[in-house]
């Protein structure tokens, strides 16, 4: 078999699990969530070892590096030999920032807690 040396970013996505469904990984290209090496790119751009892959995702953003080449969905042990995830690490609870929350079945905010809630934003 003859070793690969380029592959669609939607499918090397999807092979290496950063999405569950190949569709999902190219609508997310098509919708400018996915970087190759600073710009954005489409669904059939070209991957190579050593490209740096930005993904933004519902859970947050992901930074890949490419190692190795897949364009078949292959097991979790391997897919994570073919990339390096240079993803920091969320931030601990305590610093995340607060929402905001009602109590269940409270209704819409009131003109004042409008306010008051503008208040707080800065606005």
């Amino acid at each position: 078999m003859a070793e690969l040396t380029s592959a669609r970013i939607d499918a090397w996505l999807w092979a290496v699990r950063v999405f569950k469904t190949r569709s999902a990984a190219t609508t997310a290209c098509r919708a400018g969530h996915v970087r190759l090496n600073g710009d954005r790119a489409k669904a059939a751009a070209l991957v190579r070892p050593g490209d740096e892959i930005r993904v933004r995702t519902g859970e947050g953003d992901r930074t890949v590096i490419v190692q190795r080449l897949l364009v078949k969905r292959v097991g979790a042990p391997v897919a994570q030999e073919a990339m390096i995830d240079r993803t920091p690490p969320p931030l601990p609870r305590e610093e995340r920032a607060s929402v905001g929350e009602r109590d269940r079945g409270a209704g819409r905010p009131t003109k004042r807690d409008r306010r008051e809630i503008e208040r707080l934003r800065g606005h």
